[in-house]
């Protein structure tokens, strides 16, 4: 029986869960000194970290507040990540948890933020339902991802890759389709930023390809892209190899409103 989409999850993150901890793109991002300039935290603050991976959100955000819950699904991951910041920290909590069903009560937190995670998640709305649902009225909410074109052509486009090289990829929604999501569940944006995500591309496919075969299957799919995909993606080749291609990313930051 095929896996499902968590179970890849916790397969290709705990078998690479060293690599995440360690990875410049991933651990040195500029959207990580923004998070306390944005959130302004407080000393008393509870925050959760969602899907927490390396636990770049947590060490960022840890020495302005009272506890950060850094959550994962991946127990491997956690736990590497766990073994790490104990030695910089003493108020992180760490919980096995899934994105679409948080083990917290409602209204516990005074911010929630998820890093470069939700393209892995199954039911976008079910993990921004439960964002929504576990903040404080008034609390923050920052989600940071990788995000698809408007555009299907460019959109699928992007997409494969991310699936090719990595199977437990779901999808990287559009802007617009977070910003239904979060209008939905009562998450008023108030700030954002958009950025663009360079992608060295031999680092990149040797994170989490297992083989030759599949880094193969990645490298022709890049290769085949046509003028406007080459040209929006900035996809660089040089000698018929791979250097680097670029993505859209989107950091938003919203409060929950009080009704």
């Amino acid at each position: 029986m095929e896996k499902s989409v968590k179970e890849k999850v916790k397969d290709v993150f705990g078998k690479n869960a060293d690599k995440y901890l360690k990875s410049e793109l991933h651990a040195q991002g500029t959207d990580l000194p923004l998070l306390a300039e944005w959130l302004k935290p407080e000393k008393g603050w509870a925050v959760l970290d969602i899907a927490t991976g390396g636990g770049h959100v947590a060490k960022a955000l840890a020495p302005h507040v009272g506890t950060v819950f850094s959550t994962d699904l991946t127990e491997a991951m956690l736990q590497n990540t766990a073994t790490y910041l104990d030695t910089l920290f003493g108020n992180i909590e760490y919980v096995i948890a899934d994105a679409e069903a948080l083990p917290f009560l409602a209204g516990r937190f005074d911010a929630v933020v998820c890093r470069i995670a939700p393209h892995h998640f199954p039911h976008p709305e079910k993990f921004i339902s439960e964002a929504a649902r576990v903040l404080k009225p008034g609390g923050q909410f920052v989600l940071i991802d990788n995000v698809a074109p408007d555009d299907q052509k460019l959109a699928a486009f992007m997409n494969n890759a991310e699936k090719l090289r990595d199977d437990s990829h779901v999808r990287c929604l559009s802007k617009n389709e977070w910003r239904t999501l979060l209008d939905k569940h009562s998450l008023a944006e108030i700030k954002s930023l958009d950025r663009k995500k360079t992608f060295h591309y031999p680092v990149w496919v040797a994170r989490t390809t297992e083989n030759d075969e599949q880094i193969d299957r990645v490298k022709q799919h890049l290769l085949q892209a046509d003028e406007e995909t080459v040209r929006y993606f900035e996809l660089a080749v040089q000698d018929g190899e791979i250097q680097r291609w670029v993505i859209d990313e989107w950091m938003v930051m919203c409060v929950k409103e009080i009704r």
